[in-house]
C-alpha cells in the first residue's frame, strides 16, 4: 500500500529562544524542496504560532523537555504537528482589540482549513496540529 504522507519532515528543537526562527527556516527549505513554495508564507506563520505555544508552555514547567515538529504532505495539504510534554489542552483565549499577544490559535484557526489536539498517550505531553490546502 502507498504511504498517505510521502513527504515527511521532522525537527527537533530545544525550549530556547531560537526554536521559533529555526522551526520557520525548517519549512521554508522543506517547502522548497517539496515543490509548495507558494505554501511558505501561511505555513511558516502557523508554525510560529504553533511552536510558539509550545514554547511557552515547556518552559513554564518544572522540567523542560524538547518540542517536536513534524510536517507531512501528499502535494494535494500540508499537516503540522507540534509535539510538547505538557498535557494541557490548548485554549483559545477571547482577546481585546488593544491586547498585545493571544492570537496565536485565533490564527491558526483562521488560516489553516482545521487543527486540533490530542494527547499523546504513549509518551505523554499532547499534539497539536493543523491543515493547510496545497490549493490555498
Amino acid at each position: 500500500m502507498a504511504d498517505p504522507w510521502p513527504l515527511r519532515s521532522s525537527l527537533v528543537l530545544g525550549a530556547l529562544p531560537g526554536a521559533v526562527p529555526c522551526a520557520r527556516l525548517h519549512v521554508r527549505q522543506m517547502l522548497w524542496e517539496w515543490g509548495l513554495t507558494g505554501l511558505s508564507e501561511d505555513t511558516e506563520l502557523l508554525v510560529s504560532e504553533l511552536v510558539t505555544n509550545a514554547l511557552r508552555v515547556t518552559q513554564a514547567m518544572e522540567q523542560e523537555s524538547p518540542i517536536r515538529l513534524w510536517m507531512l504532505s501528499d502535494k494535494s495539504q500540508i499537516l503540522i504537528m507540534v509535539w510538547d510534554g505538557n498535557q494541557r489542552p490548548p485554549v483559545r483565549i477571547e482577546i481585546t482589540e488593544d491586547a498585545e499577544g493571544g492570537r496565536g490559535l485565533l490564527l491558526v484557526e483562521t488560516l489553516s482549513e482545521r487543527w486540533g489536539w490530542y494527547p499523546a498517550k504513549d509518551i505523554g505531553g499532547k499534539w497539536v496540529w493543523c491543515s493547510v490546502p496545497a490549493s490555498q
